[in-house]
């Protein structure tokens, strides 16, 4: 039976003995597949007690996280997903106090402090801005994993230095730990930590062990009668059990659909005409069909016959689908929606009439740079699809690009695309890509990041201009550091005479040995192939010897040869 993430989950908030309660807290255990895809949540925030209106922003700040998390992307980390939410809220509240009446006096505005905790997989993410505070509970022990965002004049003087609606740009903490089953977490208020002790917190955990909401309202009466004159507020967690490292959808597909049968011309299979095989492989099987019900044509992939019992190339091959309903680019490469129930494991897409790159390149050997540059910018725009989505292709190559007969490029093949929050579920690190367009990183034993992405469309720009790649075959051999330093870009120009210097230092930086020596983004690679980069046009040409060194060698031993003729001559 599959194991699914639970915890133990309780949280109390008062207003203790002031008048109004400006914290707020909240937590969402949501059911499948978020529960895999996005996690447990749990947020406090603490409003400011110099503000009249920081309960509102306590509230916002708390409720919105809670809400619009859950709605960013599944294929988004979790960090990407929870600082995109926090930051929006800080946006809106920083800009309700400069456009309402406290915009001259920042400390009544709409301000709060803000901690929360995500709980997927099998690790903890923090976001943390502000002195409301994250402990790990040991017993009779607190260990604080957030510092406090606050400046010390003097014993008697502090001020805040980060907190929700303070700045237009905010300064969150973050940090991931990983966690064990039984490890319990504490998130509190200044009201609640000020006055507890780690005796206590153990104590109350301990007399409620089933009850953990009763532990947390035995806290703040403690907190209140050693003293505290503040709002409380206290959110008590524990994991019981931790999920299995997969992907929620994709393996419920695996372990409940059947496996096709061997699929044949003139066969009907789940609602499609087989009509010929398109790309037989040891990977996949693809197949031309028609929809029985609309007769579109559609390109129809099962699995392999040889890799059906390998459960993780399973995972990959659905993967596929998985990533093409979540990508809308005419770019890359849609999943087909039937609009009904599949009864076996396979994917279906819509059938491009058209040809590969890698066709397209033996059929043009010689193309002009304009026609490159049109399709190399295509394919930026479906990769840029991906990022946005924090997808890497990781196997960009002339095979998986196609045209179709108006010439629109599409990104196809996604069986080795890295999803970020996908891998923060089950982490692989084998080399998915093809050699001779994978990037150097990835042989060393690092991730890839979209600079990976962006060295696979260099070589193909580069291989689509001179038929050749541009440090030969000796990448994919290069496993460390010391022998990637040895390797030695080819000059374009050496190849191709009419392709400009600007163009070819655009490409060598594309394609740089080293990922931070590379474009930062795709956008810049792409508006360099088109306008020429002063600081490109600013450097030395390089020497003749750099640039054509056979001619440069015919040369000097024609001038021997001459100088030879004439000391034989003078010598007769």
């Amino acid at each position: 039976m599959k194991k699914t993430l639970r915890v133990s989950l309780g949280q109390y908030s008062s207003k203790g003995a002031k008048a109004v309660n400006q914290d707020a807290l909240g937590a969402c255990i949501p059911k499948e597949p978020l529960l895999s895809t996005k996690g447990i949540t749990l947020a406090i925030a603490d409003g400011v007690s110099s503000s009249n209106v920081s309960q509102v922003a306590s509230e916002a700040a708390v409720s919105s996280f809670l809400q619009d998390y859950y709605c960013t992307s599944e294929a988004w980390s979790v960090r990407k997903a929870a600082e995109s939410v926090i930051s929006a809220t800080n946006s809106w509240l920083y800009s309700q106090t400069r456009n309402g009446p406290y915009r001259y006096n920042r400390e009544k505005g709409y301000l709060c402090t803000f901690s929360a905790a995500i709980f997927k997989a099998h690790k903890i993410h923090i976001f943390h801005a502000g002195d409301t505070r994250v402990y790990r509970v040991h017993t009779n022990q607190l260990e604080q994993l957030t510092e406090d965002h606050r400046h010390y004049q003097d014993s008697a003087n502090s001020y805040l230095t980060s907190a929700l609606g303070m700045q237009q740009n905010l300064v969150l903490a973050y940090r991931a730990l990983a966690v064990e089953e039984g490890d319990t977490f504490m998130i509190a208020s200044d009201g609640v930590y000020e006055h507890t002790t780690p005796e206590l917190v153990s104590a109350a955990l301990a007399a409620n062990d089933d009850d953990f909401s009763a532990a947390a309202r035995l806290l703040v009466a403690q907190a209140l009668a050693a003293g505290s004159d503040d709002n409380l507020s206290v959110q008590l967690v524990r994991v019981e059990q931790l999920p299995d490292q997969q992907v929620g959808e994709v393996s419920e597909q695996i372990t409940t659909l059947p496996l096709p049968p061997r699929l044949q011309a003139r066969m009907t299979f789940d609602g499609y005409l087989i009509e010929r095989e398109l790309y037989i492989s040891s990977r996949s099987h693809v197949y031309l069909a028609s929809d029985e019900h609309t007769g579109r044509k559609v390109a129809l992939k099962t699995p392999s016959v040889e890799m059906r019992n390998d459960p993780l190339y399973l995972e990959r091959f659905l993967m596929e689908d998985w990533i093409a309903r979540r990508i809308h680019n005419p770019h890359v490469l849609p999943a087909f929606d039937a609009g009904r129930k599949r009864n076996y494991l396979y994917q279906v897409t819509d059938y491009i009439e058209g040809q590969t790159l890698a066709q397209w390149m033996r059929d043009n050997p010689q193309p002009s740079l304009e026609c490159v540059r049109a399709i190399i910018e295509q394919i930026a725009k479906g990769l840029q699809a991906f990022h946005r989505q924090e997808m890497i292709h990781q196997d960009l190559r002339p095979a998986n690009v196609l045209l179709d007969a108006n010439g629109t490029v599409k990104i196809i093949d996604f069986g080795s695309t890295r999803v970020a929050g996908v891998a923060e579920i089950r982490q692989t690190h084998d080399i998915q890509g093809t050699a001779q367009y994978t990037a150097p990183e990835y042989f060393v034993g690092e991730e890839g990041s979209t600079r990976s992405d962006l060295f696979s469309l260099g070589v193909i720009c580069y291989h689509m201009l001179s038929g050749q790649l541009p440090y030969g075959s000796q990448v994919s051999s290069s496993h460390s550091r010391a022998a990637q330093r040895k390797l030695r870009y080819r000059p374009l120009i050496q190849i191709r005479s009419d392709v400009p210097d600007w163009i070819d230092h655009s490409l060598k930086k594309a394609v740089h040995i080293q990922p931070h020596k590379r474009y930062p983004v795709l956008s810049e690679f792409i508006y360099d192939l088109r306008h020429p980069n002063r600081n490109f046009q600013n450097q030395a040409r390089p020497p003749f010897i750099e640039r054509n060194p056979v001619a440069f060698w015919q040369g000097v031993s024609a001038i021997l040869f001459v100088i030879c003729l004439g000391l034989l001559a003078q010598q007769l």
